[in-house]
């Protein structure tokens, strides 16, 4: 059910129950049984999450047995410390410090150092609901995420409340769920869900942004093997984006965006190219934001090395000048960089020995003008890390683009799932979004997480199809909680976790079942 709940699938409704048999099956387990059966729940459900990986080129079977070897024993820490929790306090305890432990190792996984993967969080399944997510502008995802926890539980100890004695477990349980329990957990889920939904009609019922911008963003469908070899079809490449930047043209768009990588090489090292390429923009008279890989022209306080390399995107004026770069700052871990390189003898199964080259990171948060209006840019993964693009909301970017290619994957759920994040960046900050893949989902996200137009062809489909989409963004300046101050709900969260876990620490176990013989005695 919660792989079910995450797209494309999009069955939102269900990341509100697909806690519910978990936690009924953990809370009078044994602690190893919580454990485990908990850590199988990770598991699976998070193999189905991220099935889609599977495509990426090189990956194995080994390596998703890794992948669960870190989801499954977090996922495996929550059952367990429910069950704990059940054992020495009771289960209504249990199931009211649910959405607690559950964000706070959300948390956790999405702020593991070079592990850091803030990616299929519950809060993210509902997505698609613009009322419910506008609290994400004071909490952070993980304030939808706790929600949701918050209702799974509440179920969860009303089914155990209302249900005929024993029908949950063998045993006669000593410290059931009060039916008063389950009734004051309901009502407040209910009373939390109203507020939830009163603060986002509010929301949404105000007008956020200055004057509109036209933009354009490019979708070349360009196949990954031709990308592999781009000497060979630099040609072909630069007159498929060069068509489609002419066809955008018509629209008299204000930027016009190609995506992550977009060009054939080293551009600002092959002049005859980066001639070809300025002459197209001061033919169109449009600035352009391109996805490059680069030799930087520079990084501060780091000296550069022959052969380095970085993830880029250059800014261009409307007469083919070009203004500045911005250099990807976040790296896939093994794929882009390689952590703790000089400490650290990774194994051949994890980095191959031939993969010799890494990307060197940014350090920048750069911001470009567009007239009078700042914006910042992201490139590919980076918008799934929520501090990253604070820093740049921070720094008065009115409008955020997100340059990518995830081509990678094949036609999965990935691009799907990492729309759906982005939604959440565009409502934590207040700012729309705007996304140029290669492949494909681009597509324009206003400041309230709405989906307001993409690239798509004849039948729908909005991906591994070429073309272009012309829409408009109203840049805001405004500047919500979250963007001021980050995560202090998961903070908060993070500290009641705690004091919950000491409470649990210095209170003496409790058994947890009766004997058959003594329970008949009593009857």
């Amino acid at each position: 059910m919660l792989t079910l709940a995450f797209p494309k699938y999009d069955l939102g409704w269900l990341g509100w129950v697909a806690m519910v048999p978990l936690l009924i099956s953990i809370l009078h387990q044994r602690a190893f049984s919580a454990f485990f059966l908990t850590l199988i729940f990770g598991v699976v459900s998070f193999s189905g999450i991220f099935f889609w990986i599977f495509d990426i080129p090189g990956y194995k079977l080994l390596h998703h047995a890794l992948l669960g070897c870190y989801f499954g024993p977090l996922m495996g820490l929550f059952g367990l410390t429910v069950n704990l929790i059940s054992r020495r306090w009771n289960a209504g305890a249990a199931l009211l410090a649910t959405p607690f432990i559950w964000v706070s190792i959300e948390y956790l996984r999405s702020n593991l150092a070079f592990l850091a993967l803030p990616w299929a969080l519950l809060g993210h399944t509902q997505y698609q609901n613009s009322l419910i997510i506008q609290i994400a502008s004071i909490t952070g995802t993980y304030g939808i995420s706790f929600l949701a926890a918050f209702a799974n539980a509440a179920l969860a100890a009303a089914i155990l409340a209302f249900s005929p004695p024993g029908l949950w477990s063998g045993s006669q349980i000593f410290f059931p769920v009060t039916r008063r329990a389950a009734i004051s957990m309901v009502m407040t889920v209910v009373a939390s869900l109203f507020l939830t939904l009163l603060y986002g009609w509010t929301v949404v019922s105000q007008t956020v942004g200055g004057p509109a911008i036209r933009m354009s963003v490019l979708q070349g469908n360009i196949s990954q093997q031709m990308k592999s070899a781009p000497k060979k079809h630099a040609a072909y490449i630069m007159q498929k984006y060069t068509d489609l930047s002419r066809q955008a043209a018509a629209d008299h768009p204000d930027l016009i965006a190609w995506p992550e990588a977009a060009t054939p090489g080293f551009i600002l090292k092959n002049q005859p190219m980066i001639q070809e390429l300025s002459s197209l923009i001061a033919e169109i008279k449009t600035p352009f934001l391109i996805g490059s890989s680069e030799y930087p022209k520079f990084i501060k306080d780091r000296p550069l090395r022959p052969g380095d390399v970085g993830n880029a995107a250059l800014f261009f004026s409307s007469k083919g000048q070009f203004l500045g770069q911005y250099l990807k700052i976040h790296l896939v871990p093994f794929g882009e960089e390689l952590p703790y390189k000089d400490s650290i003898s990774w194994p051949s199964y994890i980095v191959p020995k031939d993969k010799k080259t890494f990307e060197i990171p940014g350090r920048d948060y750069t911001i470009f003008k567009l007239g009078e209006t700042k914006f910042g840019t992201v490139i590919c993964w980076e918008v799934v890390f929520p501090q990253l693009i604070r820093q740049f909301v921070k720094r008065k970017a009115a409008f955020m683009v997100n340059l990518t290619n995830e081509g990678w994957f094949g036609d999965t759920s990935a691009p799907h799932q990492m729309v759906a994040i982005v939604v959440f960046r565009a409502v934590e900050n207040r700012v729309p979004f705007v996304r140029a893949a290669n492949t494909g989902i681009s597509c324009f996200i206003d400041s309230y997480g709405n989906i307001t137009g993409r690239v798509k062809d004849q039948h729908g489909d909005d991906t591994f199809v070429e073309g272009y989409f012309t829409g408009k963004i109203r840049p805001s300046n405004a500047r919500t909680f979250y963007t001021l101050y980050g995560d202090i709900f998961a903070y908060i969260v993070l500290a009641l976790t705690g004091l919950i876990l000491a409470s649990v620490a210095f209170k003496r176990p409790r058994r947890l079942y009766r004997t058959e013989n003594s329970a008949a005695g009593d009857g």
